[in-house]
């Protein structure tokens, strides 16, 4: 597995409850640009419309070398694939108050299939992000007086 984007900034934000893998839907000037890692994953989401799971604000660089489509948006909303039970499962979980579906990161499986990990998530509170600062902070100091170091 080659992870080409990973979405650090929803690991600070979210508290992950769970993860799971879908397909997406590209075209193939954008899997050769998915590939060169010009993929951004900085503001998506992923949400539910009529049924189906959609990727929302997941900006994909045009491909340089590619027929220049002038209606191409690289922010498109992109469909993910996903087994019904599992679409059904998350339907439920959107249900619940709360709950976001937020992409973690992007990456090639085995087969060279371009995969998404789109994590179940809730929002954290400002003093949920202080307190867990302060817990890695006095970790970082035990550890280095443990070493011997000041």
């Amino acid at each position: 597995m080659k992870v080409i984007v990973s979405n650090k900034k929803a690991f600070h934000d979210y508290e992950i409850l769970d993860r799971m893998e879908a397909g997406i839907v590209l075209t193939g000037d954008e899997v050769k640009a998915i590939r060169l890692g010009t993929i951004s994953l900085n503001g998506a989401f992923a949400t539910l419309h009529g049924g189906e799971l959609y990727l929302i604000n997941c900006n994909i660089t045009p491909y340089e070398k590619a027929y220049q489509k002038t209606s191409d948006d690289p922010t498109k909303r992109r469909k993910l694939l996903l087994h019904r039970k599992e679409l059904n499962r998350l339907i439920g979980l959107v249900a619940q108050k709360g709950i976001t579906l937020i992409p973690l990161k992007v990456y090639l499986n085995e087969k060279s299939r371009i995969k998404v990990e789109i994590g179940m998530a809730k929002h954290k509170k400002a003093e949920n992000k202080k307190k867990e600062l302060r817990e890695k902070d006095i970790n970082r100091q035990t550890e280095r007086e443990l070493r011997g170091r000041d």
